[in-house]
């Protein structure tokens, strides 16, 4: 691969990465304490970290993979 390529292939990579950003789900509000799929306890540092969070890691993953 010369350097042209790899520039390009940088460039696709990192705007990819900027389009996936833009279509996760932006948060507000007050988390959830369990969550609304499993009932599973959502940590406080989850619950800080992502505002207004509704579910676990796990279902919260689960549903992206889902998305593709």
């Amino acid at each position: 691969m010369d350097e042209y390529q790899f520039e390009l292939a940088q460039l696709r990579e990192e705007q990819e990465r900027s389009e996936a950003l833009a279509r996760r789900v932006q948060y507000q509000g007050v988390s959830a304490l369990e969550c609304v799929e499993c009932d599973v306890a959502i940590p406080e540092a989850r619950r800080v970290a992502v505002p207004g969070c509704q579910l676990c890691i796990d279902c919260q993953q689960l549903r992206e993979l889902k998305r593709g």
